[in-house]
């Protein structure tokens, strides 16, 4: 009989929502398993925790038919991929963090370019320094990765009056705001950008994506702002750039992350870091259970669940 156990992060605020059929345990990452993980047919994996914590349980997992994250990156999870009992299916989160990852990008783009940080630092001093900044309106936008984050920041781009959005994916199409390049593109595109904003998942041919050559053909001043993953950019390349004073960044993921202290990326000019909190904030808790609600609803009705980014190819699942 197919196990029916389902492993659940933290304690849903609505428990009549889930359906009756499944069985649920309640796990953060840490300690003692809550159960056996053989039987477990849906794995919830617990979110910002460590990759060695969150795979843990997996090996173990010889009846899981679906393991769902709680992030749109799969890239931590991909090691287990092969293990994956046959037909186990791995998905991302959705939509889930285009709101509050969008948010971000744009207060990350808004802070850099109005000399925040230099407030901040000043107003720690007791010292009054006036400036004149770049203002959003009336600035080329160019947005590497137009899926849905992508998508969502455009939505929050265009009330501040921008001269106009670019939109680059890994195939070119046409959208009704208008078409989105493909990569290939990017050389002509980069020039005409006063702000490159970074929406693309880590795969292996994001990895690296934005290096020198990328970065040489942003134009002086312009701003690179990252919400994507830390190894899409050549962080030697852009350490090259920023400390020379050519470029500004705003970074909440890094290459390597947790950024270690004394890192020169922490110091280096016209650079601003936050601590990988795109998706982290009060918007994740009400949208992340909207999304188990509805994948546990399919799941337990047997119909196919949405978001599917790999399935296993590993030995089938027990009987």
């Amino acid at each position: 009989m197919t196990t029916q156990d389902v492993w659940l992060p933290f304690p849903p605020s609505d428990p009549a929502a889930l359906p009756d059929s499944l069985t649920y345990h309640h796990w953060d990452g840490s300690g003692e398993f809550p159960a056996d993980p053989a039987r477990c047919a849906f794995y919830v994996v617990p979110y910002m925790r460590p990759q060695e914590e969150v795979l843990r349980p997996l090996p173990h997992m010889t009846g899981v038919r679906v393991v769902q994250t709680l992030t749109a990156g799969i890239d931590h999870m991909l090691p287990a991929v092969a293990s994956l009992p046959q037909g186990a299916q791995l998905c991302n989160a959705g939509s889930l963090h285009n709101t509050s990852t969008a948010e971000l990008a744009l207060a990350l783009t808004l802070s850099a370019l109005r000399g925040i940080p230099g407030a901040v630092r000043a107003q720690a001093e007791g010292r009054w320094q006036s400036g004149f900044h770049t203002a959003l309106a009336d600035r080329t936008v160019l947005i590497i990765g137009y899926g849905g984050i992508g998508a969502a920041i455009e939505d929050r781009l265009l009330p501040f009056e921008v001269a106009g959005v670019l939109r680059v994916a890994g195939s070119a199409r046409d959208t009704p705001r208008g078409p989105v390049h493909a990569t290939s593109d990017l050389p002509e595109l980069l020039p005409a950008a006063d702000v490159v904003i970074l929406a693309v998942p880590l795969s292996d041919a994001t990895r690296g994506l934005v290096d020198a050559a990328v970065l040489a053909r942003m134009k002086d001043g312009a701003l690179l702002v990252n919400v994507a993953r830390g190894a899409v950019v050549d962080t030697a390349a852009l350490l090259a750039e920023t400390t020379a004073g050519r470029l500004l960044a705003a970074l909440d993921v890094t290459d390597p992350e947790p950024l270690p202290a004394g890192h020169p990326l922490w110091r280096a000019p016209g650079v601003l870091i936050t601590p990988h909190v795109g998706g982290p904030s009060t918007a994740f808790r009400p949208r992340a259970e909207r999304l188990l609600y509805a994948q546990l609803g399919r799941f337990a009705a047997g119909e196919p669940v949405h978001h599917v980014k790999a399935t296993g190819t590993g030995a089938a699942p027990a009987a």
